[in-house]
């Protein structure tokens, strides 16, 4: 499905349904639920080292609005934005869109549409482009319409880039967004599983 200027997915820009994604178990993406994700956060530099990035490309997104940080923005000299997990896969799918020549309002466009779906949808996605739209694919069946119909030129596995953010993220220092208690090396699927442990008891 083609994701249109509004943000809206236009069913008639593909001639077949978007349906659930039919996935081996190596390419599995463990989903952390929305609470977890969201109950840690990630200083610019920490987001720009995990999306591969400058520093200068992060503050651009943020301040034209293209992506900003969910947990906190900055109010100034002197505070820190902080990004979430889901802030940081979009800004690694920004940043391979940009290399591969999509235009800013087509991105802008996929930017939303990335931001209104949940983890889940995220984990199981693809995006195709042929450098004027870009289009979701749900299913690996869509991906081969896509490809097929010559509409699509390169396409980004959500999963694969999700797996390379957790990975990055997984080495480098993110923080407890109620606390602000600086966590080294971690991963947004710890804090679940620190959750999970302590109701357990």
């Amino acid at each position: 499905m083609a994701i249109t200027g509004d943000g809206m997915a236009a069913e008639e820009a593909l001639p077949f349904p978007t349906g659930a994604a039919h996935r081996t178990p190596a390419q599995a993406v463990v989903v952390p639920g929305e609470h977890a994700a969201e109950a840690i956060g990630y200083r610019g530099p920490t987001a720009c080292a995990a999306a591969g990035i400058t520093y200068r490309q992060l503050d651009y997104w943020a301040r034209t609005g293209l992506v900003e940080p969910s947990v906190r923005p900055a109010y100034g000299s002197g505070t820190q934005r902080l990004y979430n997990f889901r802030d940081v896969v979009v800004l690694k799918i920004v940043k391979r869109l940009l290399d591969t020549g999509v235009s800013l309002q087509n991105i802008r466009t996929a930017v939303q549409h990335l931001r209104s779906r949940g983890l889940a949808d995220l984990a199981r996605m693809t995006l195709m482009s042929d450098g004027a739209t870009v289009y979701e694919c749900t299913s690996p069946d869509e991906v081969v319409e896509l490809l097929q119909g010559g509409q699509g030129v390169f396409g980004i596995a959500v999963g694969v880039v999700w797996r390379d953010v957790e990975s990055a993220l997984s080495q480098l220092h993110g923080e407890r967004v109620d606390t602000g208690e600086t966590l080294a090396g971690h991963n947004p699927h710890d804090e679940l599983a620190r959750r999970r442990n302590s109701r357990a008891r």
